[in-house]
C-alpha cells in the first residue's frame, strides 16, 4: 500500500504535529470527501504500508523530527517549488528559502528520494514564458545535485479559475511546445532527468519523459525494492501512479495558492486550520454520533522476498 500524506492538503507545512501524532499512536481516520459521515480507519504499519509519499511546500516544520517517519518507514518526498511570489502563493516560502530548505531535506535523506516538483506552470502577464525558463534554469542549477528528479505539468483550467484567476492567459499548443523545449534543453544541461504527470501531449522528443509521479520504478530505485505486478491506473483521470491511500481533508491548506485544486473556499479553509485540533485522530473535527467507522482493506505490494527490517519493526 502506498500512503499519500499530501494530496488533499499540506500536511507537512500545517499539520506536522498532527501528522506526527498519528504515526506514533499507529493509525488515522480519515473522511472519505463524498460521504462525510463515512469515516475509514487506517493502520500506520510499516508491514502494510509499503511507501510513505509526503508532498509539500515547506518542510521546515517537520524537519527536526522527521526521522520518527522515516526510521520505520520508507520515505518518498515530494516538494514543490514555482516561479510565483505572494500573488499567487500566499504564505508560500520565497525562492531563496525553499531551495535551502530542499537542500537540506535532500542531506537528511538523501538525493535518491527528493523529486522537485514544478507545477502547475501557468501564464500570466507577469509569469510569462521567458520568465519560467529563466526561473527554471536557476532553480535547477541550484537543484541538480539534491534531487531524484523534475516532474512537471500545466495548469489545468478548471472551471473556478476563471473567478479564482482572472489574470490567468490559457496556454497554446504552441506555448506548452515553446515550454517543453526550453524546459527539456535546461534538464539535460544540469543532468536532470524531466517528467510530466498526469498530462496529456508528448514531450519526449525533448527529452521529458512521460510517466507518474508514484510509481513502481520510482520507488524500486530509491529503495532498492521490487513490487509485484501492480496497476498504475492512478486516481484520477490520466493519472499513470500507483493507486494510493490519501490522509486529510480538502479545504483545509492555509496556503492560499489561487491555482489550487484542493480548496474550494480560502476563508473556510483558513478557519478550518484555526479549528484544528492536533490530538484528534481525524485532520478536521472529531467523530460525530452519527459516523460509521470502517477498517481500511490494506496490505503489501512488494515481493515477499523484499520484507526487511521495515516489515519486522
Amino acid at each position: 500500500m502506498i500512503l499519500n500524506t499530501g494530496g488533499r492538503t499540506d500536511t507537512v507545512q500545517y499539520y506536522s504535529t498532527w501528522l506526527l501524532n498519528r504515526f506514533r499512536e499507529g493509525y488515522v481516520l480519515t473522511r472519505n470527501p463524498l460521504f462525510p459521515n463515512n469515516v475509514s480507519r487506517i493502520t500506520l504499519d510499516p508491514r502494510t504500508i509499503d511507501v510513505v509519499v509526503f508532498c509539500s511546500k515547506d518542510y521546515r516544520p517537520i524537519l527536526p523530527r522527521l526521522h520518527e517517519i522515516s526510521d520505520r518507514f520508507r520515505c518518498y518526498y515530494h516538494y514543490t517549488i514555482t516561479a510565483y511570489g505572494k500573488d499567487i502563493e500566499p504564505r508560500v516560502p520565497d525562492i531563496e528559502t525553499s531551495l535551502e530548505t530542499l537542500k537540506a531535506l535532500s542531506r537528511m535523506v538523501g538525493r535518491e528520494k527528493v523529486a522537485w516538483r514544478y507545477d502547475p506552470v501557468l501564464l500570466t502577464e507577469r509569469y510569462c514564458i521567458d520568465r519560467h525558463l529563466k526561473t527554471f534554469e536557476y532553480m535547477s542549477s541550484c537543484l541538480s545535485p539534491y534531487i531524484d528528479r523534475c516532474i512537471f505539468s500545466f495548469v489545468e483550467m478548471y472551471k473556478k479559475l476563471e473567478t479564482n484567476m482572472p489574470e490567468l492567459k490559457p496556454l497554446t499548443e504552441e506555448e506548452k511546445e515553446i515550454l517543453a523545449v526550453g524546459m527539456g534543453k535546461i534538464a539535460k544541461k544540469y543532468g536532470i532527468f524531466l517528467q510530466t504527470c498526469a498530462m496529456q501531449g508528448d514531450y519526449t522528443q525533448y527529452g521529458i519523459y512521460k510517466s507518474g509521479c508514484m510509481t513502481a520504478d520510482i520507488f524500486q530505485r530509491a529503495f532498492g525494492i521490487r513490487f509485484k505486478r501492480v496497476s498504475h491506473s492512478g486516481n484520477r483521470a490520466g493519472c499513470c501512479c500507483m493507486e494510493s491511500r490519501g490522509l486529510g481533508d480538502y479545504n483545509s491548506c492555509p496556503n492560499g495558492c489561487r491555482y489550487c485544486y484542493a480548496n474550494k473556499d480560502h476563508v473556510r479553509a483558513l478557519e478550518n486550520y484555526r479549528q484544528h485540533d492536533p490530538n484528534s485522530p481525524l485532520l478536521l473535527g472529531h467523530l460525530l454520533p452519527t459516523d460509521e467507522v470502517s477498517e481500511s482493506h490494506q496490505m503489501s505490494m512488494l515481493c515477499v522476498s523484499e520484507k526487511t527490517l521495515f516489515d519486522l519493526l
